[in-house]
């Protein structure tokens, strides 16, 4: 049953409770269904504090234990939102389970998204149902000429747009998202990333065309540079370019001028963010023990011999399937052959059918493609070098972390403590 509450405890959408009332964001969202050029998402970075930063990344039960430790330790918490740390629905299982199980353990906590609107619109009418309140959409261009400047990708399902073709599909997932959201009388947000010679020049159209829409706030935020991106030489707007722009907006929607450019797992008051001093908390909980251990109790490897984890991905005839024994140990399961090479993608998702109660698979190494597809499909590839026990180990104890390489743009990667902005 839906209980009334109070939208005005919102500290990002009413400046007026900032001091008083806090938030906590729930990292259960890894994966990202768009790529913006000026977005490096690390995921293990304690030194920075962005959009698409967090220390870990909780399943949905994880996340109800998580937040009953933040609540005992800050009370002052009235919202808990999803900002990532890729996107809410490229992960709609997560995000949904997310919410409901939030829902049903706190009823009176205000739900919230923060959220690109691509995979936004299947799911309004059920975020409205579970009270979800507020939702903030990146929109970054209104018109698909100036939008095709700003992303690398954007991916529906397992079809990947680039290009005109590719701002043309996001543009209108989030008109469509926003109009029925406000339909719904959800208070939307609409965030616009400004970037120098890209789309400074496209402010007054976009406010124009969401306050139109009937959209509550809109929140300038200057885009940082961010290495190893394409838009990495560009410079960070001025203070006094943002003020101009932010003028310019204010004729045609409210602005918000408090905006902290939370991490995904920020949590606490705007101005007394408490993230450092419960990070043992955070990680704690990540390493609770996963719903999956049920439906996806085994552990895939890519091995030449049966003792160390020694193939590619691609290279690998066949996986040798481990499990946990009830003493702790591990037991070959059995050996199930690869997919033929070839196919492209089609490959990578018939070997996700055929490790479909495997949690990981661990590989000497891997593609982007591949690695992006068995994450979709729930199972996690983890680049290793070593014994197999030793990986299984960590696997199923949740410490996979002190092990596994660093990979391209994902957990374990070094930097070098500049913010920048995320996807978010």
């Amino acid at each position: 049953m839906n209980i009334a509450l109070d939208t005005d405890r919102h500290p990002c959408f009413n400046v007026n409770v900032k001091g008083e009332c806090g938030r906590v964001h729930l990292p259960v969202a890894p994966k990202c269904n768009i790529l913006c050029k000026y977005c490096n998402r690390k995921y293990d970075c304690v030194n920075e504090s962005r959009p698409g930063v967090t220390s870990a990344v909780l399943t949905p039960e994880q996340a109800v234990d998580y937040m009953e430790q933040v609540l005992a330790a800050e009370p002052r918490i009235t919202v808990a939102g999803i900002a990532g740390p890729g996107d809410p629905f490229a992960n709609p299982k997560e995000t949904m389970e997310t919410i409901r199980l939030v829902r049903e353990r706190f009823p009176e906590i205000l739900l919230c998204l923060a959220t690109n609107g691509l995979g936004l619109p299947p799911y309004v009418q059920e975020l409205a149902g579970l009270q979800v309140s507020h939702v903030s959409i990146t929109v970054n261009a209104v018109d698909p000429e100036v939008g095709q400047h700003i992303y690398s990708w954007v991916r529906d399902g397992k079809v990947v747009y680039r290009g005109l073709e590719a701002a043309k599909l996001l543009l209108s997932r989030q008109l469509e998202a926003i109009a029925e959201l406000k339909a719904l009388g959800v208070t939307v947000k609409v965030n616009t990333i400004i970037i120098l010679g890209i789309n400074d020049h496209h402010v007054e159209a976009v406010a124009r065309k969401m306050a139109e829409m009937g959209v509550d706030i809109l929140n300038l935020m200057p885009m940082y540079p961010n290495t190893d991106t394409p838009f990495a030489e560009i410079p960070e707007p001025t203070p006094a370019t943002m003020a101009g722009l932010r003028k310019e907006a204010e004729h045609f929607l409210p602005q918000m001028h408090h905006c902290t450019r939370c991490r995904a797992d920020a949590v606490g008051l705007l101005d007394e963010d408490r993230g450092q001093e419960l990070h043992g908390c955070l990680s704690a909980c990540a390493k609770l023990p996963p719903a999956t251990a049920v439906t996806r109790p085994y552990v895939a490897v890519a091995t030449l011999e049966g003792v160390l984890v020694n193939l590619h991905l691609g290279e690998a005839p066949a996986f040798q399937i481990w499990g946990r024994e009830d003493q702790g140990g591990f037991t070959l399961i059995e050996e199930r052959p690869a997919p033929p090479a070839g196919r492209g993608a089609d490959r990578w998702w018939q070997l996700a059918e055929i490790l479909h109660d495997c949690r990981a698979v661990l590989v000497s190494a891997l593609g982007e493609t591949p690695r992006e597809i068995l994450q979709e499909s729930g199972i996690m590839p983890l680049e290793v070098n070593g014994f197999i026990d030793m990986a299984l180990q960590a696997v199923y104890d949740g410490t996979a972390a002190e092990l596994f390489k660093a990979r391209r743009g994902g957990l374990g990667r070094a930097c070098s403590g500049k913010s920048g902005v995320g996807c978010l």
